[in-house]
């Protein structure tokens, strides 16, 4: 499992999963997964920030500062690939391989639509009102039917806020300056609606 974390200047965070095929289970290639959510201020560093900052001792292997809560999100909307770049022009190239398979939420698509994006590409998925018969893919017997599927991951280390330090001048006055970067562990699961359960395995074991 591959999870990546992309931040954009257009409000724009997008996970992309690759999952590996399972032979025994008719799977011969990899699957590759996109969620696409409105990225909200303060919740990464600035790229210009990070650039200004030098980190001391890059190729050490480090542990998250802070441990953030699991987020739940509910996938309802599904996202068309050859018209994501209006979107973040980062679609194309990230989510290539997912051109089928790239999701986002409602309550994240009016964020977008008042900013001035073309509502043509979204398209609501099907809903349990809508079809009252469909279930959680773990609970779905038959692998022909749609359900509801759920896959988490976990961004182990990313930078999520600065830190400052505080210095005093030569006549006793305190300031402080940027001296560092915060990291964070965050957890996310995403629900969303898949045609057949045969595109929803892992769920089985959870």
């Amino acid at each position: 499992l591959i999870p990546v974390l992309s931040s954009l200047c257009q409000e724009v965070k997008i996970f992309r999963a690759l999952i590996l095929g399972e032979l025994e289970r008719g799977q011969s290639q990899f699957q590759a997964l996109c969620f696409v959510t409105r990225l909200h201020r303060n919740e990464i560093i600035p790229s210009e920030s990070m650039a200004k900052l030098r980190q001391k001792n890059p190729r050490t292997v480090r542990q998250a500062e802070e441990v953030r809560g699991l987020e739940h999100l509910s996938m309802d909307v599904a996202v068309n690939f050859s018209k994501g770049a209006q979107l973040s022009s980062h679609i194309h190239n990230v989510c290539a391989e997912a051109k089928e398979a790239i999701y986002t939420r409602e309550e994240d698509v009016k964020f977008w639509l008042e900013k001035g994006v073309d509502g043509s590409m979204f398209e609501v998925l099907p809903q349990t009102s809508d079809l009252p018969d469909l279930q959680r893919c773990k609970l779905c017997a038959d692998r022909w039917k749609p359900c509801i599927c759920s896959y988490s991951l976990s961004i182990e280390w990313y930078p999520c806020m600065l830190k400052y330090c505080k210095s005093r001048d030569a006549g006793g006055k305190v300031s402080s300056y940027k001296c560092g970067i915060r990291s964070c562990q965050k957890g996310y699961t995403f629900d969303y609606y898949v045609p057949q359960k045969q595109l929803c395995l892992w769920d089985e074991e959870t």
